[in-house]
């Protein structure tokens, strides 16, 4: 009987341990799912107003609440799958521990009862008091094997549930990391974006007329050089000459769409833009601070793989690459005029500008909201052109 009652307990706690996780409230979940929708609605709103300072700034601010309410989604959803990981492990620890002990306890009772069932029906029949008793006995030997074979089956649907559980634990755990790897992105997103704000400020020195001079001035560059490309501006040929030739140099302070000394390089074949990256040598010696600092980790690429000279001395200073920039996505003045960069924008160690090639030279301007100077080299092979902006000749 007190081995009946044992087994009986058992039984119960591994159906009690069978049964689904009870389900975690997911009301503050919910509550930030309806908040983030409320932002992105109002971001949206915000973006079809007047470009303008105050509009970029409740722009940031919206982005950086929206972000901070998505991180703590990211941290609730965390923590909801923490418990349920928690409570996954006890279970099947029990589980295991259960199902390894009443696989003994079964074994060892349908061993037993197999060994009595091989027992010899007449000496069953000659320790029995009476026929009715040894009726009773036989009886009983069957119903105790059934019954031994019947939970038999019954654990071995118990382990695969165990199994199964298992599986679950291991998918909960793969969307665990999968969730880790989210947050820590939203936190680096978070980051920028309070950073980029800061800037922003900084940049403008949070003054509505500063914004706009930045933003006419970004929309004053992309219209002379679309129209550069264009063939739109007053041109005259110059001369051959021949790769590293000094043909012009870069003019040494704020200039015509320029708010300081660089190079605007760009290069062309058949009239498309190309990226100069792919044909100028490498192997130069340069810094990279086309991002949020000299040499940081989040500059544009810096990866020449040609053969053409470089148009600066060395040491070669990048202020912006090709295509998708960082300023561009950092600089809404930009963002808000274009975003490709047609060229790369280079400082050297000195003012002088040199051919990449050799070809035949032309000294340009074009006339737009000022007077921008540029020169175009046209190459001796290939149909290239490049172009170089904000220079003296």
């Amino acid at each position: 009987m007190k081995k009946l009652l044992v087994f009986v307990s058992i039984l119960i706690l591994l159906f009690s341990l069978l049964l689904p996780l009870g389900l975690i409230k997911a009301n503050e979940i919910t509550d930030l799912q309806g908040k983030v929708v409320e932002l992105e609605n109002k971001l949206k709103e915000i973006g079809k107003q007047k470009d303008s300072l105050s509009r970029e700034i409740a722009l940031l601010d919206n982005q950086i609440k929206l972000t901070s309410l998505r991180i703590s989604q990211t941290e609730a959803e965390i923590k909801v799958l923490e418990k349920e990981i928690e409570s996954l492990s006890g279970k099947i620890e029990r589980l295991d521990d259960s199902l390894n002990f009443i696989s003994k306890v079964l074994l060892s009772r349908v061993t037993e009862a197999y060994k009595k069932g091989k027992t010899d029906p007449l000496a069953l029949f000659l320790s029995s008091k009476n026929f009715s008793d040894f009726v009773s006995h036989y009886r009983y030997l069957q119903a105790v094997q059934l019954h031994d074979r019947e939970m038999l089956i019954s654990m071995e649907q118990t382990r695969t549930s165990y199994d199964e559980q298992k599986q679950l634990k291991e998918e909960k755990q793969t969307e665990m990391e999968e969730l880790m790897a989210l947050l820590e992105s939203q936190k680096q997103q978070l980051n920028a974006q309070v950073a980029d704000r800061k800037r922003l400020l900084a940049e403008t020195r949070g003054k509505e007329a500063e914004y706009q001079r930045l933003l006419a001035e970004a929309r004053s560059e992309l219209e002379a050089i679309l129209g550069i490309l264009e063939g739109e501006g007053k041109e005259v040929e110059a001369r051959k000459v021949s790769e590293g030739e000094r043909i012009a140099s870069v003019i040494p302070t704020r200039s015509c769409n320029s708010s300081g000394p660089h190079l605007h390089f760009m290069v062309t074949q058949d009239g498309q833009v190309k990226n100069p990256f792919n044909l100028l040598k490498g192997g130069v010696d340069y810094e990279n601070c086309s991002g949020s600092l000299c040499d940081s980790s989040d500059g544009d690429a810096f990866n020449p793989s040609g053969n053409w000279s470089w148009p600066l001395n060395p040491k070669i200073k990048l202020t912006q690459g090709y295509g998708y920039t960082w300023a561009i996505q950092h600089y809404p003045w930009l963002r808000n005029i274009y975003d490709f960069h047609n060229g790369i924008d280079l400082q050297g160690a000195s003012l002088e500008v040199k051919a990449v090639k050799s070809g035949t030279l032309y000294l340009g301007s074009y006339n737009g909201s000022c007077t921008l100077r540029y020169v175009r080299l046209h190459h001796d092979e290939g149909n290239f052109d490049t172009y170089y902006l904000h220079v003296n000749y």
